[in-house]
């Protein structure tokens, strides 16, 4: 068979190409070895990584890179299909139609005869997803908020759904007080799993805090770890090799010196 036959993933366009190029990759006979060897559970982290490198380029305002790693994330789409696929679960098109499917029901008003009640997106999406898992058999608020996110999105996940149900402070105040709560609980912890149980408290009313403002803590965080960085760089290229060497006092001031010149 030429490279160029009409089976061949290089005589294909976008989703075709991709899907036989992995159906090629995973081929018991004829595919790579390492592509072969994969499950879901060994290909979960690449996709948790790709998904964070789309983020990384939206950050950077990096379209070449955004597009790059859309591919990327893309292929980790089409790698898991195909391995489902190969089980006899359910392939790319079932996926690609199980999400048609949802973005219409949960857009009534736009693809229905619903008409459109006022409500904020974020109330429609909501009850339409809410609506989802108690058909699934959902018992509590909680259930669906992933175990695999991270941390500090799953805490902010945790607490919003709470607060739907009206576990919430009703302003600032009470999670201010928490935080200095809990700032005092850890340092007065004894023993290791004390102060780990009481720095998971203290962040997670942290979250709680950045919460009462309208601010999702982890653009606060990615935005805090950003400002740190460049100010850290900054702070080395002012002092030069000797930077390590300086008194905490000399390196405070350096700090300072940055943070005016930003202003």
């Amino acid at each position: 068979m030429s490279p160029t036959s009409a089976d061949s993933p290089a005589a294909k366009s976008g989703i075709a190409r991709l899907l036989a190029i992995m159906a090629r990759l995973r081929d018991p006979q004829q595919g790579c070895e390492w592509d072969v060897a994969q499950t879901f559970a060994t290909i979960a982290p690449y996709t948790v990584e790709e998904a964070y490198e789309v983020a990384d380029a939206i950050e950077r305002n990096d379209m070449p890179a955004l597009r790059e790693e859309l591919g990327d994330l893309l292929l980790q789409v089409v790698f898991h299909a195909r391995m489902a696929e190969e089980l006899g679960a359910f392939d790319f098109d079932s996926v690609a139609q199980a999400i048609c499917d949802k973005m219409t029901e949960r857009h009534p008003h736009i693809f229905g005869d619903a008409m459109d009640q006022g409500q904020s997106r974020e109330v429609r999406w909501e009850a339409q997803k809410a609506a989802e898992r108690a058909a699934k058999g959902a018992t509590s608020a909680l259930d669906g908020v992933a175990l695999a996110l991270p941390a500090l999105m799953r805490a902010e996940k945790l607490q919003k759904r709470a607060a739907r149900v009206g576990f919430d402070w009703p302003d600032y105040e009470g999670p201010r007080a928490k935080v200095i709560e809990e700032l005092d609980e850890l340092k007065a912890a004894e023993n290791d799993d004390e102060r780990l149980d009481e720095a998971g408290d203290l962040l997670f009313a942290a979250v709680n805090a950045v919460r009462s403002f309208g601010i999702a803590p982890e653009d606060a965080l990615r935005h805090g770890n950003a400002k740190f960085e460049r100010r850290f760089r900054a702070m080395e290229a002012l002092a030069g090799p000797a930077f390590p060497t300086l008194s905490l006092d000399d390196q405070e001031a350096l700090w300072r010196q940055v943070k005016a010149a930003e202003r």
